[in-house]
């Protein structure tokens, strides 16, 4: 019997090209892609049996990727092969995050989050969801994290599970990628050690004007793209109660300027920016009507 085939590229990719690279990979039918938690932090894509691979020169339409190996293997490696360069690490000062494959609970005193890495964006590994979380640590110490709250862009719906952990209620998690859908379902299930039957938030799949968006939220999460921010933002203003906060994260470094005058023009006062590598979060409190 003839072995199937999987592929598994390793890239280069600079922080600014990672949405748009992962974006074009899924669209030429990758099946998980993710970066690497600890240096040098290399982009891994994996390409399914007869599935037909992208040609390579597609790279060029993204400045500094780097195609630095490509590798086929068999069935018996699969599951070796794809949970290389994810493990568990410490997030903030409350969290530590494991991938489901890994069995070993995080140190006593910290909340002890399992993933399914590469099912959807927000495992905890990359550096947007990380400051976010730790921002959410820092509202929990405020006594701000009272509800309701409303994640934009949730993903696998990470930090609403994050913020329910810290003792926020009456979330709701939604996402435009209907994959998320069960991605959402399935951290709440790998989680149930923490939830003990708990339900930590709702979720649909949708947008910033679906009928359940009913604020005004005195809390809202958007771990997106700074362009998807700013074109959210006058919305974002509608649903937002006065003196509410809002984390907005998704944002390179090099666009903080940019960012902290848009959340102003919407009557967002930023309070705080947190940075990691190339990325940032900003907190930011609704001043105005």
């Amino acid at each position: 019997m003839a072995q199937t085939t999987h592929l598994r590229w390793k890239l280069e990719v600079p922080d600014p090209q990672e949405e748009a690279l992962c974006a074009w990979l899924e669209d030429e039918g990758s099946s998980a892609f993710y970066r690497e938690a600890d240096p040098p932090r290399a982009c891994f894509a994996y390409f399914p049996p007869d599935q037909a691979v992208p040609d390579p020169a597609g790279l060029a339409n993204f400045p500094g990727v780097i195609l630095m190996e490509a590798e086929a293997f068999g069935d018996e490696d699969w599951l070796a092969k794809s949970r290389e360069g994810f493990g568990s690490f410490e997030v903030g000062s409350r969290f530590h995050v494991r991938p489901l494959w890994d069995e070993t609970p995080g140190p006593e005193g910290r909340i002890d989050l399992v993933v399914n890495p590469g099912l959807a964006f927000g495992t905890g590994g990359h550096e947007t969801t990380r400051l976010c979380m730790e921002l959410l640590e820092e509202l929990d110490a405020m006594n701000r994290l009272a509800g309701p709250i409303l994640d934009i862009g949730s993903g696998t719906g990470i930090l609403s599970l994050a913020a329910f952990l810290l003792g926020g209620r009456q979330l709701t998690a939604f996402d435009i990628d209907p994959d998320c859908g069960p991605a959402m379902d399935e951290l709440i299930q790998l989680n149930a050690h923490l939830l003990k039957g708990a339900k930590p938030y709702d979720s649909f799949v949708g947008t910033l004007e679906h009928p359940r968006v009913a604020g005004p939220y005195p809390g809202l999460l958007a771990n997106i793209l700074l362009v998807t921010i700013q074109e959210l933002l006058p919305r974002m203003a509608e649903i937002s109660a006065p003196g509410g906060w809002l984390i907005a994260s998704g944002i390179l470094a090099e666009c903080t300027d940019e960012a902290l005058v848009s959340l102003a023009s919407q009557g967002f006062k930023p309070e705080k920016v947190l940075k990691e590598g190339e990325w940032i979060a900003i907190l930011a409190t609704r001043v105005s009507a």
